[in-house]
């Protein structure tokens, strides 16, 4: 069945929202202060992005492809696997979808907010940082975990086996994000994704959070760029030596 690029953006909007929800929400659940699984630790962290990669492929898979990752699109396009026509509509649904999902964070989150006083804790609910503020180290961890995450997640769904299977190598891909946050995640968090660092960048500095602090502009290319370029080398990769 052909969908219309309408269904597709909506797919690909609610999809990178569920990402936010999952991803973020684990996050906020952790470092905020008072919630019931405030210090569950990393672990809870890494299963909340993995569900919230696997559940959008598993909904929308089948329909826009759930790329729900600027990185991810921009890659496909420059190595011929997506149509150019469609990458500014797709990328347009991924930020507002980021977005949206950032604002459902924040309002379940509102009463941990305001309690929370550490600034870090606040801004990792947010967004990206290198533990060791070191940007070099920041452009490494962010350009090969969306390398191998955009070579893991085309290998899964693309050759025969997921082909044939989608919702198995969906479930694929979501292991894969899992395993990437507790292997790679240690120095930046990890984004893997432009916007889901961009978008609720972009809300951090604006929301009216007491204690929330900078929100670190200076470094905000590198969860952009990074992955683009990772994505776009590792999406190369697989159809040079895969597809």
């Amino acid at each position: 069945m052909e969908y219309t690029l309408f269904t597709k953006l909506a797919a690909e909007f609610v999809g990178t929202a569920l990402l936010m929800v999952f991803g973020n929400g684990s996050v906020a659940n952790v470092e905020l202060s008072k919630t019931k699984g405030h210090h569950a630790g990393w672990v809870n962290i890494a299963m909340g992005y993995g569900f919230g990669v696997m559940f959008p492929v598993l909904m929308f898979g089948g329909i826009s492809g759930a790329h729900v990752n600027p990185a991810m699109t921009i890659a496909q396009a420059v190595n011929g696997m997506f149509p150019w026509s469609e990458v500014l509509p797709y990328i347009v649904a991924q930020l507002l979808g980021a977005l949206a999902g950032q604002l459902i964070v924040y309002v379940t989150y509102l009463p941990h907010y305001a309690s929370t006083t550490e600034p870090e804790a606040i801004l990792a609910t947010f967004c990206t940082t290198d533990a060791e503020d070191n940007r070099f180290n920041y452009f490494i961890n962010e350009f090969f975990g969306t390398f191998l995450l955009v070579l893991g997640a085309l290998c899964a769904l693309s050759n025969p086996w997921g082909a044939k299977n989608l919702g198995a190598a969906a479930i694929v891909v979501g292991f894969i994000v899992w395993g990437l946050v507790t292997s790679m995640g240690g120095p930046t968090g990890p984004g893997l994704n432009p916007a889901r660092d961009l978008m609720p960048r972009i809300l951090h500095a604006i929301l009216p959070i007491e204690h929330k602090g900078t929100s670190r502009w200076g470094e905000a290319w590198i969860p952009v760029v990074a992955p683009i370029v990772g994505a776009t080398v590792g999406a190369w990769l697989f159809k040079l030596l895969f597809a």
